[in-house]
């Protein structure tokens, strides 16, 4: 779609409302009743003002590589203009007062990385108010260029490859912008080099089980290294598949590296001001979720704490930041294998002054969603904006749409999967 096109997509959007049912979430097989999920909300939250942010905040999140989504995003919540290029942005006098949050996976799946990451900076660049969160797939590449910085260490080594299939879009359009009309350098490495470069030792397999089994539990060992036997076996022909060898892909990790790691670097900004949670009011804004030892730093420290600890870990610890508390943030779904959050972590939530946390990972088909998760409210707002997910999902065209925390005490959900907006005022 032509950027011309995205009022028409925006003018499409509902204007009818309705009440935004809730819902409850459970590992096992029970579904509670809509009814029941209201009498447990008044329940949890009952004698806990609600906080509201002075700014109206929207939320969009997981717009996954795909810049013309993420701009009938914007567009739709009135806060920028119609915008003529991908990498130049003007605010509206609504979206000068407005706070931006964007809820991580800006990467991967969708047809542009690098058009997506130019209008993200061009939203701060047109002086908007804007907190980027951190999520799985974002991490997933940082992780992936540090590990190749040093020695290889037996907990970290395997990491750029384990980035897998996904990251090799991002590679090719790197590769080909910034690498491939390049003069290569005359002492390049040989195709094996590169392989040794980029890849595990050959005896990582047996190494590693050694090396972390007191560190994680048997079956995630196990999970991970069968996990990473297949993306060994397909990571160098879905680099072919894109035109790119071996060699190809090490001068282009290596320009990741200096795009994205160095300050000066054309999107060094993107993981320098990114962060793993962000409090406004009750609210609490992250990627998937929360776990007990989350839930008691919020309540002792607070969340600068939290993103302080994110910050130390990716440098200091970087097996330790994927496999523990902090990485949970951005990929739990609250499975048996996911950190547990216990009623009593709740309780520290609440304690902490947080009583919803709005989040992104997992997508949606009909708008977003509310629930109930561990007995914690939840509210999801990744609509499926990007088309490659769209396209198997079985929707059409690109996706739009946001929630609205609004200082007059309502939470909208607005997207174009859904007929009506939808309005939930936890005060009432």
């Amino acid at each position: 779609m032509e950027l011309h096109e995205l009022p028409r997509l925006v003018s499409q959007l509902p204007t009818a409302r309705e009440q935004w049912q809730l819902h409850s979430h459970h590992s096992g097989s029970h579904k509670a009743s809509g009814r029941h999920v209201k009498k447990r909300v008044q329940e949890v939250t009952r004698g806990k003002g609600w906080k509201w942010p002075k700014r109206p905040i929207f939320f969009i999140s997981d717009p996954h590589a795909d810049a013309e989504a993420f701009l009938a995003s914007l567009l739709s919540t009135g806060g920028i203009e119609p915008p003529k290029k991908h990498d130049r942005i003007v605010l509206t006098k609504s979206g000068k007062k407005a706070h931006f949050v964007i809820g991580g996976d800006c990467l991967d799946k969708g047809p542009s990385n690098l058009r997506l990451l130019e209008s993200i900076k061009a939203l701060y660049n047109a002086g908007a108010k804007v907190t980027l969160i951190a999520g799985n797939h974002d991490i997933r590449l940082l992780m992936g260029l540090l590990c190749l910085g040093g020695k290889k260490d037996v907990l970290t080594e395997h990491l750029f490859v384990r980035m897998g299939n996904k990251v090799v879009p991002l590679l090719a359009e790197v590769f080909e912008r910034f690498v491939k009309h390049k003069k290569r350098p005359k002492k390049l490495p040989s195709v094996d080099s590169c392989r040794r470069i980029l890849y595990p030792r050959n005896d990582w397999f047996a190494r590693f089980p050694i090396a972390v089994s007191k560190r994680m539990p048997d079956e995630a060992i196990v999970r991970e290294l069968e996990r990473m036997g297949k993306k060994i076996k397909t990571f160098e022909a879905a680099c072919l598949e894109y035109g790119m060898t071996l060699q190809d892909v090490y001068l282009t990790a290596k320009m990741c590296r200096k795009l994205f790691l160095k300050p000066k670097g054309e999107f060094g900004w993107f993981f320098k001001r990114m962060v793993l949670a962000e409090t406004m009011g009750s609210f609490i804004f992250l990627h998937a979720g929360l776990d007990d030892s989350v839930a008691k730093i919020l309540e002792k420290k607070g969340v600068k704490a939290l993103n302080s600890m994110y910050r130390k870990q990716l440098k200091r610890d970087l097996f330790e930041f994927y496999f523990g508390t902090v990485a949970n943030v951005m990929r739990t779904k609250y499975r048996p294998v996911d950190l547990p959050l216990s009623p009593r972590g709740v309780h520290r939530v609440h304690k902490s002054g947080v009583l919803a946390v709005v989040q992104g990972h997992l997508n949606r088909t009909q708008g977003q969603r509310i629930l109930l998760k561990e007995g914690l409210l939840h509210i999801e707002g990744d609509i499926t904006l990007d088309r490659n997910s769209r396209r198997k999902e079985g929707l059409r065209g690109l996706g739009a749409g946001y929630i609205r925390i609004c200082p007059s005490q309502q939470i909208i959900g607005v997207s174009n999967d859904y007929p009506r907006t939808k309005i939930f005022s936890p005060s009432s």
